[in-house]
């Protein structure tokens, strides 16, 4: 069978391998390019061959590139035997609508990993079924990795592993969120793109928020979050206090960790990664 896959870079690190490739999103109707590190277990041979993935989602602005060239995740990912999967933040294309006033927090690079409703964005904003569905069917299918997996993410990122892990119970085996959009149909972020890709049916809204999700999901994956105080975005687009309310109400286990002197960027997320992939790989190798 032919590979639907076209490797567009390759760099070896930390004795395994971080690749680019670009492929056809049928789900998005556009080319699509994501990045992997498939760590030295997966080329030795170790057990199956195949490795357990931990997908990462990035923020607002940010394509694959950001996490792995910034948060340095691939040291503890060798160590662990885990693969990372970071596809891009929105559909591309000349022919894929972006924000119409051209501003940076909506449409290209800011998908926010909904599936859209309204014209025109419902022909190619379809980002949920792209990484929870189409992204994973082919990397499965064409990569040494093994069908265990988990999400997380950051800001944008953090509400789309949110969202992804409480819309599909028994998708995924660990969750975890730095700085997440915790509650988007209560901050500016999320309104200006709810009010676009849905309209102004607030109940469509709280199909897509963590907060809603959480008083009926049906599956208590334990939720690592970790949130910087002195994050800029915190009082006005992140509220984390939100997120940990709905979480007690529900009865869903949350560990919410502010961190002192922390801001919203990649040193912030570097400081802390070791601490999620830990508490993914305890879920994602467990026999």
């Amino acid at each position: 069978m032919e590979s639907q896959l076209t490797q567009i870079a390759a760099n070896r690190c930390f004795g395994g391998w971080h690749k680019r490739f670009r492929h056809r999103s049928a789900v998005l109707d556009c080319d699509m390019v994501f990045a992997v590190y498939l760590p030295p277990q997966a080329e030795s041979g170790v057990k199956s061959g195949k490795v357990p993935v931990f997908y990462w989602l990035s923020g607002l602005t940010c394509t694959d590139e950001n996490f792995m060239q910034k948060a340095g995740a691939m040291r503890m990912a060798a160590e662990l035997g885990i693969a990372i999967v970071a596809p891009d933040t929105s559909p591309r294309g000349p022919d894929v609508p972006g924000d119409p006033d051209g501003a940076w927090d909506f449409g290209l690079g800011a998908g926010f990993y909904v599936n859209a409703t309204r014209e025109p964005w419902a022909k190619h904003y379809r980002m949920h079924d792209y990484v929870v569905r189409e992204l994973p069917e082919l990397v499965e299918a064409e990569l040494p990795l093994t069908g265990r997996r988990s999400i997380a993410g950051h800001s944008m990122g953090g509400h789309g592993a949110l969202v992804c892990a409480l819309r599909n119970p028994g998708r995924y085996r660990a969750v975890s969120a730095f700085a997440p959009i915790g509650n988007p149909a209560s901050v500016p972020w999320g309104e200006k793109a709810f009010e676009r890709f849905f309209g102004t049916d607030y109940a469509a809204w709280l199909e897509w928020d963590s907060c809603a999700l959480l008083g009926r999901a049906t599956e208590k994956l334990p939720i690592l979050v970790d949130q910087g105080d002195a994050d800029s975005f915190l009082e006005k687009q992140l509220k984390p206090e939100n997120l940990q309310r709905a979480a007690e109400a529900a009865g869903h286990p949350l560990t919410l960790r502010m961190q002192p002197g922390y801001d919203h960027s990649y040193f912030f997320i570097a400081s802390f990664i070791d601490d999620h992939l830990r508490h993914h790989a305890a879920a994602l190798l467990a026999d």
